[in-house]
């Protein structure tokens, strides 16, 4: 069973995107993978995504991810929400992705935009309706115009939101505007997508965060959105200021290599990447290092 939940925040408040531990050779290493989702969880996070697009999704196998989910639930599962993406840009697929996640006993769904193909907006409404009938899971959209090509407009939002499980949503569009909009509108539980806008998204009506940075300051994280919902706004902008230069240190280039990079720093479980993701080089390296220690992080 998952932690306990409310209609505000389904998936808690505090949730990192994880990468994918693999082991020298490229192979999937589970043992990694736990020990790093009980490293996150220890720091405070209420959830873990597995298999995002920070987890390799996009060159991991279908048996890879179900491997990585069962190895989750039995490090964490029991403390936190283990949420499986699932989305791909075929619906069928991603339909079999979904109910393979609820057997092997996800407490939820992350299901992107469907990437490439650019379908009009009744095709992702009928996409994710399709998932949401899937399974007896939880959803959480996932709405990233930038990677997708497509973003989710507030009136298809609205629509999905009747939907009795689809129930969040994951905004990486970086528009404030339409965010406000659609929380409004959907009464979707909303979470920040984009570090960078963790505090100006919780400003419009968030209520947690799908974070990348989490893998290294889910602490200060946790205490940003304490504070924000305590009415410390002040405290809340303090955290959110000291965290800047991590913020932009994780993301001056793809998210996952910066992220295995600072975990390997850390001695931590993180492995290489897959192609076509590529190792930082050492001056990318250098300036990650400056960077994290600008925003506090001890290497």
């Amino acid at each position: 069973m998952a932690p306990t939940s409310t209609p505000q925040t389904p998936f808690g408040r505090v949730l990192t995107a994880m990468v994918t531990p693999f082991t020298a050779d490229g192979a999937l290493d589970l043992d990694g993978a736990q020990r790093l989702a009980t490293h996150l969880v220890d720091a405070g996070n209420d959830g873990l995504i597995i298999n995002g697009t920070t987890g390799e999704s996009p060159t991991t196998s279908d048996a890879e991810k179900t491997d990585l989910v069962r190895a989750v639930l039995e490090a964490v599962g029991d403390r936190a929400h283990v949420v499986a993406g699932v989305g791909t840009n075929d619906t069928h697929h991603s339909l079999e992705l979904a109910r393979t996640a609820e057997k092997t006993g996800a407490h939820g769904l992350l299901v992107v935009t469907p990437y490439y193909n650019k379908p009009p907006q009744e095709g992702l409404y009928r996409h994710f309706k399709a998932l949401a009938d899937a399974t007896e899971l939880p959803v959480m959209l996932y709405d990233i115009p930038g990677r997708s090509g497509v973003p989710i407009n507030t009136e298809t939002l609205v629509r999905l939101a009747e939907h009795p499980r689809i129930v969040a949503n994951k905004d990486a569009k970086g528009d404030l505007g339409r965010a406000s909009w659609a929380i409004a509108r959907s009464g979707l539980a909303w979470y920040s997508g984009d570090d960078m806008l963790n505090l100006p998204l919780l400003s419009v009506g968030a209520v947690g965060f799908v974070s990348v940075v989490g893998h290294l300051v889910t602490p200060e994280l946790r205490a940003l959105v304490e504070a924000y919902t305590c009415g410390d706004v002040q405290k809340a902008t303090e955290i959110h200021q000291k965290l800047l230069p991590v913020y932009t240190g994780m993301f001056r280039t793809q998210g996952v290599m910066t992220t295995k990079a600072a975990l390997a720093l850390q001695g931590l479980p993180a492995g290489p990447l897959r192609a076509p993701m590529v190792e930082l080089t050492p001056e990318e390296v250098e300036q990650l290092k400056i960077d994290l220690a600008a925003g506090g992080v001890q290497l």
